[in-house]
């Protein structure tokens, strides 16, 4: 079970926007940071201070199957004790897509301890059909389901139009949350140019054909860019891609603990975009 945070602060000192309960299944923003081969005693120390405030972790592309087995069962069962989603990356399932052995990584995936499963076609191409089938079969086995939308290639664009088609068959499907690409690096990819500056234009468009945008998740590793989601969305806003040093400094900007957010602060209207 999660750890309490400690109740010797005075409540408005904690959560100055009064937005972030502690139970995190109360459909919160959620904050997804992604893990390029943390050892065992970093993941340790980083689940020891941020666990309480990151919804989910993935292990980042195909990094997964190089971990010694033990290893992976052991940061795996330190995530669970916290109840932190972990999901292998969305590209081994690609690979095991092109590899045929779908059967096989999904049976490896439950029985190393994931609880999760991101399905992507960042690399290859999936079909609609296969796609929901995908979406269906990983729900029926008990894993939490998030979906991405775009493409890994620099210089990929969003079309706002084609990602509500996507998000709405996603969620018809049983995906919890559908992610907006970025990769690792938000530089040039999705919403972000190649300065990694928020695309306005884009952004309003999916606004305005993305419904309910609530059940977006955007990747957004850089510090800016997470401000100006937070800016647009609030501290509701579901982020991912974030670096696991950086994600009690998210959470102290989800609550107004920064200079960037202060104006989270009490008597903020908070904007809940949650069905």
């Amino acid at each position: 079970m999660r750890t309490a945070v400690s109740d010797n602060w005075h409540q408005l000192l904690k959560d100055p926007s009064g937005s972030r309960a502690e139970d995190r299944r109360k459909l919160l923003g959620k904050t997804m940071v992604i893990d390029k081969g943390l050892g065992l005693n970093s993941f340790s120390d980083f689940i020891g201070v941020a666990g309480p405030y990151v919804d989910m972790i993935k292990l980042a592309f195909g990094t997964s199957v190089l971990y010694d087995s033990e290893l992976l069962r052991q940061k795996l069962q330190l995530a669970s004790a916290m109840d932190i989603v972990t999901l292998p990356g969305g590209t081994l399932l690609e690979a095991a897509i092109k590899q045929d052995v779908v059967g096989s990584f999904l049976d490896s995936v439950a029985a190393y301890g994931f609880t999760g499963i991101e399905i992507s076609d960042g690399t290859i191409e999936l079909d609609r059909v296969r796609r929901t089938s995908l979406i269906k079969d990983c729900v029926s086995r008990g894993f939490v389901v998030t979906t991405e939308y775009g493409k890994k290639a620099a210089g990929s664009v969003i079309d706002p139009e084609e990602l509500a088609f996507t998000a709405h068959c996603d969620w018809e499907a049983g995906a919890d949350l559908v992610t907006v690409e970025a990769r690792e690096s938000g530089i040039n990819v999705g919403l972000f140019d190649e300065e990694g500056r928020c695309k306005e234009a884009v952004l309003e468009s999916v606004l305005e054909k993305v419904d309910p945008v609530g059940k977006l998740m955007w990747e957004a590793p850089l510090k800016s860019q997470q401000v100006d989601l937070l800016h647009q969305f609030g501290p509701t806003v579901h982020l991912g891609n974030v670096a696991p040093a950086d994600a009690l400094a998210l959470e102290a900007m989800r609550r107004g603990l920064r200079s960037d957010t202060f104006h989270f602060g009490r008597n903020i209207a908070v904007i809940d975009y949650m069905i």
